[in-house]
């Protein structure tokens, strides 16, 4: 058992998103869920906004998972009411412990 699960205090699935031909030269995207994973989710701080911000993309969570989950950029976690893009993937200095996912909130459509 991982050293951080007793800290991953939230449960979220995990969706990800695959191309099929639609026959006429163009692609269908479809998600499809991959997992339910525990996760923590916090709010970045001011200076990991600004490192994302210079990288050209907008950070509004940090989730930190389980190391063995099945994460990776381009999929989604989501919740009852929010859905968060996962912008990147990180592991700790010490590899096993846990993973951090940089995360984007998206809003549902009205």
């Amino acid at each position: 058992m991982s050293r951080v699960s007793r800290l991953l205090n939230t449960s979220t699935t995990v969706w990800r998103a695959s191309r099929t031909s639609d026959g006429l030269g163009g692609w269908v995207e479809t998600w499809a869920q991959v997992s339910t994973v525990r996760a923590r989710i916090s709010q970045p701080s001011a200076a990991e906004r600004v490192i994302a911000d210079q990288s050209g993309s907008t950070l509004t969570h940090v989730v930190y998972l389980r190391a063995d989950a099945p994460v990776r950029r381009g999929d989604e976690l989501r919740q009852a009411a929010r859905t968060f893009k996962v912008l990147a993937v990180f592991e700790p200095s010490e590899p096993g412990t846990y993973l951090r996912a940089n995360c984007e909130v998206r809003q549902a459509d009205q």
